[in-house]
Parts: structure tokens; sequence; C-alpha cells
């Protein structure tokens, strides 16, 4: 179920693409998990392309953090509390208790040419941006998963005075972030503060002498010096109701009123009644006419061959399909594949066939909007990253921020680097800035 499971994660969200980053969060979760009950499992531990502040853990040792959080924390302890946590929710088999294999299989976001029919989760997943349907664990699940944490922690040397902070930076995130880097951990492990509470308590009752000691900080740092910051434009943004993606350099204007989601393999929008799709992914095939050969050549797909077409100027093919899926519904449809910079592209549409007569015109219009991107500004667009200063000299971080801008505002700055405005900084001191 696990490994069903991570596969789906891997695909709809992605993997953050630094070798190294996932690497140091392998040794980190090995060294963890080799003091559970559990240390035979085939653990894994990855680093998401998501900047939502999260982590979550799959059955079976499955356990991922989100480079959203990551560059709001600020030392190896403090990863650490967050993953021996989410090995907790392992070794205690929450997670197997709370999901049946049919939940597991809405893990992932389905992306293949012809999907379940049960068009109405794509509505959950528009709203929520992940293609995820995490787990909601029970107040007691909580708080064992925080004491296994604090067993992990202890038993590989981490100082567990770490992890009551981790708690009081997930509730800054969510007061400061106005909503976009909401911690989606707040939602899946609820309570914060009592948390804090709760775990404040049980650090102080360890004995002086067998606290650990390792912390970490400038090693933390360095190790995420340079990843990603808030949402990668490079990899497709919405300007209203256009899709933009300046890496493949194209855009799309989706229907009015639908909701969208922009995933690491598609992007999808959902009509209002959730009856209707449009998806744009990438193809397999080398050419647009080979790929929507192979489209129509699905068993269950029908409507004759593929017809030539000129999109924008560019060279496609494609045309109108029908097709039945294996429970024996019945849908109907339209699909273009494109060449464009050496990539073809899949613009896919369809409904039951019941329902494709009252959306194939709109359908058809947001695939005609398909356009080339030219412009300079927008293919060169570039991410926010974190990176780190050296202080040459005391000051606080709000002189800090004027020395050393950022693109983000100072209220978020102290988020990151878990400071106030008039903290003070010693000479020497590693600080995070956010810049392009």
């Amino acid at each position: 179920m696990g490994r069903d499971a991570a596969a789906q994660v891997d695909a709809s969200i992605g993997l953050y693409p630094d070798s190294a980053l996932q690497a140091y969060v392998q040794r980190v979760g090995a060294r963890l998990a080799a003091t559970s009950e559990r240390p035979d499992l085939p653990w894994r531990f990855r680093v998401v392309d998501d900047q939502a502040v999260n982590a979550f853990a799959l059955p079976g040792g499955f356990i991922y953090v989100t480079r959203g959080i990551l560059a709001d924390l600020n030392n190896e302890a403090e990863l650490a509390s967050v993953i021996g946590h989410e090995i907790g929710h392992v070794t205690a088999r929450h997670s197997v208790n709370q999901a049946s294999k049919a939940q597991l299989a809405q893990l992932g976001l389905a992306v293949g040419v012809l999907v379940k029919p049960e068009l109405e989760r794509y509505a959950g997943v528009a709203q929520a941006g992940l293609g995820l349907l995490f787990l909601k664990f029970s107040r007691d699940d909580e708080s064992q998963a925080d004491q296994l944490g604090l067993r992990y922690m202890r038993r590989a040397g981490y100082d567990p005075r770490q992890m009551p902070d981790v708690f009081t930076l997930l509730t800054r995130v969510s007061q400061t972030s106005g909503g976009s880097r909401v911690p989606e951990w707040l939602e899946t492990h609820p309570d914060p503060e009592n948390r804090y509470a709760t775990m404040s308590r049980a650090v102080a009752a360890i004995p002086p002498d067998s606290l650990g000691t390792i912390v970490d900080r400038a090693a933390y740092l360095r190790q995420i010096d340079g990843v990603v910051y808030g949402a990668d434009p490079r990899q497709g943004y919405f300007e209203g109701r256009e899709f933009i993606h300046p890496a493949l350099a194209f855009r799309v204007r989706f229907p009015d009123g639908w909701q969208t989601a922009n995933q690491h393999d598609a992007v999808l929008g959902v009509s209002q009644s959730q009856d209707a799709v449009l998806q744009i992914s990438v193809a397999a095939e080398g050419t647009a006419a080979a790929a929507a050969q192979a489209f129509f050549a699905q068993g269950g797909v029908t409507g004759g061959a593929p017809t030539a077409i000129d999109l924008s100027g560019l060279p496609a093919a494609g045309g109108a399909f029908g097709a039945t899926t294996q429970d024996g519904t019945v849908l109907s449809g339209t699909v273009v594949f494109v060449a464009h910079r050496g990539t073809v592209l899949r613009l896919l549409g369809y409904a039951t066939a019941a329902g494709w007569s009252g959306y194939a015109a709109t359908v058809r219009r947001a695939i005609g909007s398909f356009t080339p991107v030219t412009d300079p500004a927008v293919l060169g667009v570039k991410p926010d990253r974190i990176r780190l200063v050296t202080l040459d000299r005391a000051m606080t971080l709000a002189e800090f921020a004027r020395r050393y801008p950022s693109t983000i505002p100072l209220e978020q700055l102290a988020l990151v680097n878990q400071a106030q405005a008039d903290t003070r900084l010693a000479a020497g001191d590693l600080v995070k800035r956010v810049t392009k």
C-alpha cells in the first residue's frame, strides 16, 4: 500500500530536484528510524517540491517533507523532530489504521488518458493545491506520535529542546502567511498550542545529563541555501483564468468559473458541477502525430483516425473521441497534441457522454486559446530562493533587511529566521534572506 501511494505522490507532487538535499534528509531520517521499534522497514525519506509547510507519512516507512517546511526550519534537530513525529505515525501504524486501500488509491492524482468517472474528487484537489488526501489523526494518535518522535530524537542524540519550537513556528506561519503558505500540517496535525505545552513539559522532565546535544544549525542552513521559496513560477502559474508556463513557453485560458490546480505532471480545470475536465500534460511520444495515433489506438477509445491541425501556427493533431471506462461509463471529449519547443503537449477535455454537448464548445475554445509565449520577461522569470548571509557585524533583523533586501516583507523574513524584527543578531551569524 505504501509503495503504491508513494509512487503516486512522486508523480503528482514531484520530488524536489536537489540530490544533495534529498540525500541529507534521507540520512537524518535513517538515523532516527534506526532507533525506532521497526528499524527493518524499507524507510524512505524524501523532499517534495511543494511550497506548503507540511510533512506526512505513508504506511510502510515512506516519509515526506515539503521544501516549504525546510525553508522555515532553522536546524537539524528541528528537522529531526518533524521526521521523528512522522516515523511515530508509521511505527504506531496510525496511517494503516486510518486508511483503506480504496483511500490510498485516491492519494495520487490520476493523470492518465482515461480516469475513473468519480470526477467529484477533483474538486477537493483543486482547492487543496496538492494531489493528496492527507490523513487526519486523532488527538491520541498525535500525542503518541509526538512522544515517539521525542523518544527517537533522544536515542539519536538530538537536542529535544528544539521540538516545542516547531509548534510555535507552525503557528507563526499560519498567522503571517496570508494563506499562501498556510501549514497543512496544522490541518492534519491539530492543536499545535496544546502540543507545545505538553511537549515542553515532557522535555523539562528529562534529566539534564541525558539530553541530546545535536542541533547542527550551521550544517542545516548550508543544506537549504538556494532552496526555492514560495511558488516556483518556472513550473507554471495562473494570472486570473490564464495559465502561463514559462519553462514550456505556452499559455492557455481556462473556462470561467472552473476550479483549477497546477500539479507536477498536469494542470487541471474542473467544471463548476464537477462533471467535466480539461487537462494539459506532456505526452511521451516524439511528435504530435505519433502521440495522437497512440491515443486513438488505445483499447476502449473510439473516434476514428486523428487529423492534422494547425494550433497557433504549430504542428498539431487530434480530434473528437469516445471512450468506455472499465466500469462501463461512457465518456466523450476532444484531444489535441501539439509540438512546441521540443515537447509534445496533450490538451484533453472530456465529460460523460450525456453531458458532453453542454461542454464541447467551452472546452474547444479553451484548447484553441493555446498560444506560444515569446516575452523574454516571462520566459526568463526566476523563483525566489533562500540565500545565506554571514554577518560581518552585529545588527537587528530589521537592519539586516535594509542592508540585504529580500523579496518578502520583514514580517515573513522574521518568520523564516525564527526571530523578531528587533532581534539582535551577532557578528558571524548565518541569516536567511529571500531573493531571486
